[in-house]
């Protein structure tokens, strides 16, 4: 007997919200090895699901420091993509709606919890050579053109 609970975000009704976070330790880049589905062991930025009642930026300053122990301050907004895997007879399997942030990392030492199987800092140069999704070497660098602009103000995220 599969005593396992039903996965609510496998086979969904809606689209369920993401946010990733594009953390820069100076010219090196937080990458987050996955260890859950959808796209087990694909390397990507470090994030996960918004939680009701707390904005983008909340969420993901919140997932940062639960998945890699991390204190990081956001400066904005970078990118929105839809995440979206079928099975073979094209039913939506998974939607994910991410909302990518950019942040500089400000304090703690990495270390991966249980959703992720690895945590590697990256240096810039080098991120040609990590086998990852073209989409988000495409955000990572669209996250370095952006703090470049931000300087010391922050994002704006609008709630209301």
């Amino acid at each position: 007997m599969n005593d396992a609970a039903p996965n609510p975000r496998l086979y969904p009704d809606r689209p369920f919200v993401g946010v990733g976070v594009v953390i820069f330790r100076g010219d090196e880049v937080l990458l987050a090895q996955r260890g859950k589905m959808p796209r087990r062991y694909d390397w990507s930025i470090p994030g996960g699901a918004q939680e009701l009642g707390e904005t983008v930026f909340e969420a993901g300053m919140r997932e940062i420091l639960e998945e890699t122990g991390l204190t990081v301050e956001i400066l904005g907004l970078v990118d929105v993509v839809d995440a979206i895997s079928r099975d073979e007879d094209g039913r939506v399997q998974f939607h994910y709606t991410l909302v990518d942030l950019v942040a500089e990392w400000r304090a703690g030492e990495a270390v991966a919890d249980d959703d992720v199987a690895a945590l590697q800092w990256v240096d810039l140069g080098a991120l040609d050579g990590v086998e990852m999704r073209e989409v988000t070497r495409e955000v990572i660098r669209e996250a370095d053109r952006k703090r470049r602009g931000f300087g010391d103000r922050a994002g704006l995220a609008r709630s209301f």
